[in-house]
C-alpha cells in the first residue's frame, strides 16, 4: 500500500464540546492489482485524527471506493495503522 497522494482538513467543532483538534485525512491508495482492497478507479482511506495535548492518534478511519465514496468493510492490520498514524502525525503541520 502506498500513499499516491492525500488531504488534510481541520474539522471545526461549532459546539465546543469535543476536545482537542480534530483533522480528516484522505488519503488515496495505490495498491497491488492482487489485493482485496484493489479497485483499478481507485481506492482511498478517510481517517479523523486528533490532537489534544500530548496525545495524537487516529480516532476512526474508513476505506473508501475513489469513484463512488462507498466505503469498504476492511480494517488495517497492526503494521498498517502504524504507519497511518506516523504519516499522519508528519502531516499535521503540512
Amino acid at each position: 500500500m502506498d500513499i499516491m497522494e492525500y488531504t488534510r482538513e481541520e474539522l471545526v467543532d461549532p459546539t465546543g464540546i469535543l476536545s482537542g483538534t480534530r483533522y480528516e485525512f484522505h488519503l488515496y491508495l495505490q495498491l497491488d492489482p492482487e489485493d482485496e482492497l484493489y479497485d483499478e478507479k481507485g481506492t482511498g482511506l478517510r481517517i479523523i485524527f486528533l490532537v489534544d495535548g500530548e496525545e495524537e492518534r487516529i480516532v476512526s478511519y474508513n476505506f473508501f471506493e475513489r469513484a463512488t465514496g462507498n466505503v469498504l468493510d476492511f480494517e488495517l492490520d497492526d503494521e498498517e495503522y502504524t504507519e497511518i498514524e506516523q504519516f499522519c502525525k508528519a502531516h499535521l503541520a503540512q
